[in-house]
């Protein structure tokens, strides 16, 4: 009766059965893998953010398949200081997850072939999977920090490959694409026809307070760059984000006016939240540096314990809001977490969440609120040295 793209497995995880077990026994358990931000103790602009949706405007229908100009000139701004972005050649969406399904449906046919990085977040498996994609990954190695694996990626390649994805920075190692990998994959994309997806949701959060620059004016190939107010202004629940295309404009036009049809078939964006763009996208103002403060202090705190003992290591990270932990590989990364939740009552993502090759990894959100942070990771590390 249901189609094979859906054929998943339904039932829950040994992990997740152990966070629902925990939570119907009633149990506090600090939560060190929270993601949502509208939750972790941050102070937002309520007033104008409210008033934002106001706008009489809004009792009135403009169906336009890219979003109303307005709200695309607003994310335009946004990119102002890393080099200008045409809102002409913007898409807007619900959500980065509708903008991969809007490319993954310009650039493939069924079966046909785009790079994943390994690790990275587990939704391309579910967003390919839906739109009738093949992913092939390629490895992200650490040596001293990240580094794209561009050997074992361009063996990936196949003529089957249409695209190549890249995470920047990557979720959850941090790791931003470097100006010697950009310059490489521009080339091997232009020699294979590729086009390059960029995921940059987390582009804003450098530890290190820098600007690093966006693939959204990206020339030398197709591009589409995807990111939105979930991360950018931490505001999830208001689904607002958008597709910037670049590249050469023998391509890039065609692909705009392909998309634009693709969009006005859906028209899934409401205009209250297209006319209060201007004021949610400027909320990055106010959040993001209590966003970066969090996890600087987080971070810090984390350094502080782990420096007090020998059996973990963390690995570095350059920007984003998680951190990698590498523990001893004596079991799998699952029963490990599972362990953990039991002992401690703390909760933590084992590795494999996000595809690491192997064992010995944990996964921490940095935006959880630092008492709860200090307090999780000394029973953890305490388990671990025991």
């Amino acid at each position: 009766m249901f189609s094979r793209r859906t054929d998943w497995k339904l039932t829950p995880n040994r992990f997740t059965q152990a966070q629902q077990e925990a939570h119907a026994a009633g149990r506090e358990v600090l939560d060190l893998t929270i993601s949502n931000p509208t939750r972790a103790g941050f102070e937002y602009d309520r007033p104008a953010i409210l008033r934002a949706f106001s706008n009489p405007g809004a009792l009135d229908y403009d169906p336009q398949p890219k979003g109303l100009l307005s709200a695309r000139q607003a994310v335009a701004e946004y990119y102002r200081h890393r080099g200008k972005v045409n809102p002409e050649s913007l898409v807007l969406t619900t959500s980065t997850s509708e903008g991969y399904s809007f490319v993954f449906r310009l650039l493939c046919n069924p079966e046909e072939e785009v790079l994943v990085p390994k690790p990275s977040y587990p939704l391309f498996e579910f967003l390919a999977d839906l739109q009738d994609v093949k992913l092939v990954p390629y490895p992200l190695l650490y040596d001293h920090g990240w580094q794209i694996d561009l050997a074992s990626l361009e063996k990936a390649i196949t003529p089957r490959t249409r695209a190549v994805v890249l995470v920047h920075p990557n979720n959850p190692t941090g790791s931003y694409v470097s100006t010697a990998e950009r310059a490489a994959l521009n080339k091997l994309c232009r020699e294979h026809n590729l086009a390059i997806i960029v995921d940059e949701v987390f582009l804003d959060y450098a530890h290190d307070g820098s600007l690093p620059a966006s693939f959204a004016n990206n020339a030398e190939v197709l591009t589409f760059t995807l990111s939105g107010i979930s991360k950018v202004s931490a505001l999830p629940q208001m689904k607002l984000a958008w597709i910037a295309a670049s590249g050469p404009a023998d391509q890039l036009q065609p692909a705009l006016s392909r998309l634009e049809i693709i969009a006005d078939t859906f028209l899934s964006l409401n205009a209250p939240v297209q006319l209060a763009a201007s004021t949610l996208v400027d909320q990055r103002h106010s959040i993001q540096p209590q966003l970066l403060d969090r996890v600087r202090t987080n971070l810090a705190e984390l350094d502080r314990q782990l420096a007090r003992q020998k059996a973990c290591q963390r690995l570095a990270v350059e920007g984003g809001w998680y951190a990698v932990l590498r523990v001893p590989a004596t079991q799998s990364d699952e029963d490990l977490a599972i362990g953990i939740l039991h002992k401690t009552e703390v909760l933590i993502h084992p590795g494999h969440f996000y595809d690491f090759p192997r064992d010995g990894y944990l996964i921490l959100s940095l935006i959880t609120k630092p008492d709860q942070f200090h307090e999780g990771i000394e029973r953890v590390l305490r388990l671990l040295a025991a």
